[in-house]
């Protein structure tokens, strides 16, 4: 003879509580009181009892999960941010489906599938690059999943969104290079169609003309985040006359080609040229020479936005149009030095 499955009944009897306590503290225990919530909690494992979630995300109209779209699985810079959303996930129940929309067979139109279908209770959107057709049904307000932006953000609508301090980013790399008496600092950007690019330019800018400097166009490298692009910059860089004696670049991953590229022609950083990066992802420390860069919260990132979509989906209320804004530090390491004499 089987053993009888744990009802929620089982659980109220041995907790001393309500058969509609036990739920909402499991189902939404910020209504509960934390000594209520513990007792239930505790009954919960001693009898063995389990949410049917299939059932819950019925009676709820949901689905139980959330769709993650990233621009580049590839790119390490969003590890964490995936980790950050994966872990205040996990503590929901709820299940994330990633999406990369850089992918050939990601159109359009699957997403908009899924959003008209109401295949995801909702959705965070690590590309601020989004077709207008997604965005357009996403602000609706015709039942479709609220969807809150992480990292990058989209300058076409109103949307709830989490992400770093880029202009400030962008002002703390040109006063760490200026403070080391660089007088003629270079720039490696990223897409120029991309919010972060334009941030981050906006406050190298301003922090160059707050210290009386001019950037040559000579010495602004367009580029696109990746390490190919970095590259390319370090050929651009070793084709000038008159080359800036410090570059930023708007990501790590750019540095990386630029700084192994200028390697491969006999150019020593911080010798011949300082380099700061932008993210400080996990190979920054370990490269060589170790990368000075802005280190975003990216971890912060992902949970606060997972946090922000989870509180309107069990809410029920629509998003908020907020902003959170964490703040960026700079991390001095071997690829920046003062300028001789």
């Amino acid at each position: 003879m089987e053993p009888r499955t744990p009802k929620i009944t089982d659980v109220a009897k041995l907790a001393g509580v309500s058969t509609a306590t036990v739920s909402r503290a499991l189902s939404r225990p910020e209504t509960v009181a934390e000594s209520t919530r513990n007792l239930v909690l505790a009954a919960a494992e001693q009898t063995g009892y389990r949410v049917n979630l299939s059932a819950r995300n019925l009676r709820r109209q949901r689905t139980g999960a959330i769709m993650i779209l990233v621009p580049n699985l590839g790119n390490p810079f969003f590890s964490e941010i995936l980790a950050g959303i994966e872990a205040a996930l996990s503590e929901a129940d709820i299940n994330m489906l990633v999406v990369d929309t850089r992918q050939a067979h990601v159109k359009p139109q699957l997403i908009l599938e899924y959003l008209n279908a109401s295949r995801a209770d909702g959705i965070i959107a690590l590309d601020g690059s989004l077709p207008d057709a997604i965005l357009s049904v996403a602000s609706s307000g015709n039942g479709a999943p609220p969807i809150v932006f992480a990292c990058e953000w989209t300058p076409h609508g109103e949307f709830p969104s989490v992400r770093a301090n880029n202009a400030r980013g962008g002002e703390l790399a040109v006063a760490h290079l200026a403070g080391l008496g660089h007088r003629s600092i270079g720039m490696i950007t990223g897409p120029q169609d991309n919010v972060l690019t334009h941030a981050r330019s906006r406050g190298a800018l301003r922090e160059l003309a707050a210290r009386g400097l001019a950037l040559d166009p000579d010495h602004v490298f367009p580029g696109d985040f990746s390490l190919n692009a970095g590259a390319g910059a370090a050929q651009a860089w070793l084709g000038l006359a008159q080359r800036p004696s410090a570059v930023f670049s708007q990501s790590d991953q750019m540095a990386f080609g630029f700084i192994s590229e200028l390697a491969r022609h006999g150019v020593s950083v911080p010798g011949d040229v300082s380099v700061v990066g932008f993210d400080d992802i996990a190979i920054a420390r370990r490269f060589i020479p170790a990368l000075t860069t802005l280190r975003q919260p990216r971890e912060r990132i992902g949970r606060s936005a997972a946090h922000m979509l989870i509180n309107h989906i069990q809410t029920g209320s629509s998003p908020a149009i907020e902003t959170t804004i964490l703040e960026v530090e700079l991390i001095a390491r071997d690829s920046t030095r003062a300028v001789d004499g």
